[in-house]
């Protein structure tokens, strides 16, 4: 089978599909990747892939460039006549979702969250649930990464019931983020946050109570690594890292080693289709604090692996951090080995793998 897979970034499709793409790959398919030139295409050249680059924009709603795109996946269906399309991100799955359904190729599509334009108001939802619609719904399947996702969708009357396919994120595979013994006791509690520094991810509520933290005389410390997708943040985070206190990363090709040194993991995600972050620290045996929301929540096991906090809520999540804070270190460690028996049992990619191709073919 000739399968053609399209997204709108190297690093998301490497990172997190590399394992069903392989499987791809070790059963005889020949695949196709569409997408923009990216750090990690070689890879994905490497393993077996055949790249054809397509510039995808990313931000917005742009008339004259989606229309471009549209035109774009015209011609590579045309051209690889696949037998099977799979789609990941709201314009892959909208316009390559499109070309497939003219061209009457079965596709798959899947969504990684609702993002800002479907979990808002007005016009851009109506606009961004009439073009779902439109490219998304004759899809053979549409898979989503939570419950609360899938159950948002069918509301609007975007996908039948029937269609859809609820999977455990995109799956970790426990071998890679391998267990870590605890940190020392005799340190000072190391949290970190791993994501994109923007408003969404909830860095504004990790500030406000590390701030909190720090007034209460707590001795810990505050890392952060990522890139920064909001410039407003970046003079802020350069005037807090000359304080000891907080430790910028950057942006780490293997986040394990930072995982390693912390003790807790922390992600106060306004919205998320399962963040990949809080399984792979929980794979790592470290305890989390994320929000309630679908996408963080089912990472967190009852209060076994970790605690929840309210969304948008920096009091809640600062009471979440002061209660991790105030554990004994023994009862630290053992929430580590909890995310990591939980993860294993839940979240393993390679189950996440049989239940994605068992609904592709």
């Amino acid at each position: 089978m000739r399968i053609l897979i399209a997204a709108n970034d190297s690093d998301g499709l490497y990172f997190f599909r590399r394992d069903l793409i392989k499987r791809f790959i070790d059963d005889g398919h020949e695949v196709y990747v569409s997408l923009p030139d990216g750090d990690w295409t070689e890879s994905l050249v490497e393993m077996g892939c055949h790249f054809i680059e397509t510039p995808v924009d990313r931000r917005g709603i742009n008339i004259k460039n989606d229309i471009k795109l549209l035109i774009k996946y015209f011609k590579i269906i045309k051209s690889v006549k696949p037998d099977l399309v799979i789609t990941y991100t709201i314009k892959p799955n909208v316009y390559c979702g499109l070309a497939a359904r003219l061209k009457r190729i079965p596709y798959a599509v899947n969504i990684t969250g609702l993002g800002t334009a479907l979990q808002g108001k007005g016009v851009l939802k109506e606009i961004a649930k009439l073009l779902y619609h439109i490219g998304c719904g004759k899809a053979k399947v549409a898979f989503t990464e939570n419950p609360g996702n899938r159950d948002e969708l069918c509301r609007m009357k975007l996908f039948k019931p029937e269609k859809m396919c609820v999977l455990h994120g995109a799956g970790v595979n426990t071998e890679h983020f391998a267990f870590e013994e605890y940190p020392p006791e005799n340190e000072k509690t190391h949290f970190l946050f791993i994501g994109r520094i923007m408003q969404e991810k909830g860095i504004d509520e990790y500030f406000a109570a590390a701030d909190k933290l720090l007034a209460d005389g707590y001795d810990a410390d505050f890392r952060i690594a990522g890139t920064y997708d909001e410039d407003e943040y970046r003079q802020q985070i350069e005037q807090r890292i000359k304080s000891d206190r907080f430790i910028y990363h950057g942006w780490l090709t293997d986040i394990r080693p930072a995982i390693k040194a912390a003790h807790c993991f922390v992600l106060p995600s306004w919205h998320e289709g399962m963040a990949n972050t809080l399984l792979e620290s929980a794979a790592m045996g470290r305890p989390l604090i994320t929000s309630n929301i679908h996408g963080c929540m089912e990472a967190v096991n009852g209060e076994e692996n970790g605690f929840l906090c309210e969304v948008r809520n920096a009091d809640s999540l600062y009471a979440a951090m002061k209660r991790f804070a105030d554990l004994p270190y023994a009862k630290k460690a053992e929430m580590g080995r909890a995310s990591r028996d939980y993860i294993c049992k839940v979240f393993e990619k390679k189950q996440v793998v049989e239940e994605t191709v068992k609904h592709l073919y």
